[in-house]
C-alpha cells in the first residue's frame, strides 16, 4: 500500500504538469495556426484586391462601349448599309464581350449574371431596330431607330449593370 501511495504522490502531480503543459501547447499551436491563416489570407488580399478592381472597372467599361448610344456612335461610319452596321453592331458588342468574359471570376454571379443580360439585351435591341427600318434606307436610319428605342426607355440593362457594379464595388471596398 505504501507503494501504491507513493506512486500517487507522483502521478497525481504529473498527470497535472502534463494536463496543463498539453492545453497550453495546444491553445498556442491554435493561436499560431489562426495567425498563420489570417497572414496567409491578408497577403492574399493585398494580391487579388487590385486585380478584382480592376476587373470591375473593366466590366464598366464594357458596359459603357455597348450601352447603345455609345455603340452607335462609335461603329456607325458614313454610307454604311443597314446589313453592314448590323452586323458590326453585333459583332462590337460579341467582341467586346468576349474580351471581357474572364473578369467574372472576380464578380458576383448575380453582377455577372446583370452583365450577361445587358450584352444580350443590347443584341436584342439592335436585331429589333431593323426590323423597324426600310431595307431599302441607310445606316444612319437603324442608328437613329436604335437611339430612339434607347432613348424611350427609363433604363438601359447597361445602365442597371453598371448600378449594381458600382453598388457592389462600394459594399465590398
Amino acid at each position: 500500500m505504501d507503494i501504491f501511495l507513493e506512486l500517487l504522490k507522483i502521478l497525481i502531480p504529473a498527470a497535472g504538469v502534463f494536463a496543463a503543459t498539453y492545453f497550453v501547447v495546444r491553445t498556442f499551436l491554435t493561436n499560431e495556426q489562426k495567425r498563420r491563416d489570417y497572414e496567409l489570407r491578408k497577403s492574399q488580399l493585398n494580391i487579388t484586391t487590385p486585380i478584382r478592381l480592376q476587373a470591375y472597372e473593366r466590366i464598366i467599361l464594357f458596359l459603357e462601349r455597348i450601352e447603345p448610344n455609345n455603340l452607335v456612335l462609335r461603329t456607325n461610319k458614313a454610307g454604311m448599309t443597314i446589313p453592314l452596321l448590323h452586323s458590326e453592331l453585333i459583332k462590337t458588342i460579341k467582341t467586346e464581350y468576349e474580351h471581357n468574359i474572364s473578369q467574372q471570376i472576380y464578380v458576383s454571379a448575380n453582377a455577372w449574371h446583370l452583365v450577361k443580360t445587358a450584352k444580350e439585351e443590347t443584341i436584342k435591341l439592335v436585331n429589333i431596330s431593323i426590323t423597324k427600318v426600310p431595307e431599302s434606307a441607310k445606316g444612319q436610319e437603324l442608328s437613329q431607330v436604335i437611339l430612339h428605342i434607347a432613348s424611350s426607355v427609363e433604363k438601359t440593362p447597361t445602365q442597371i449593370a453598371v448600378e449594381f457594379l458600382k453598388a457592389e464595388v462600394a459594399q465590398h471596398f
